[in-house]
């Protein structure tokens, strides 16, 4: 919905797709190379990505690695205090 509001509101430019049909007929060898560029352009943006969501991800990994350790940490002395708890209650009780 709002893509078509946007879509809208952008002035219409006949004379870039007669100038891009021109360009395409008029010389296939550039043609084919700006093309090329635009897909090595392609190629570079992915690649750039690709490597942001990697890092991104790695960082997660480490984040919840260290959540864990600190949360099993929590969970052990909580336990081992529970233990102490009942070893002290079974030392009064005797």
């Amino acid at each position: 919905m709002k893509r078509d509001v946007v879509i809208a509101a952008l002035p219409r430019v006949e004379s870039r797709s007669v100038t891009k049909l021109v360009e395409r007929t008029s010389d296939p060898l550039r043609n084919m190379a700006l093309r090329l560029e635009k897909l090595e352009e392609q190629i570079q943006k992915l690649s750039e990505l690709v490597r942001d969501h990697a890092e991104d991800m790695d960082r997660l990994v480490r984040i919840v690695a260290e959540n864990q350790d600190v949360v099993r940490q929590q969970l052990l002395r909580k336990h081992h205090e529970k233990v102490r708890v009942r070893k002290h209650l079974r030392e009064l009780g005797s």
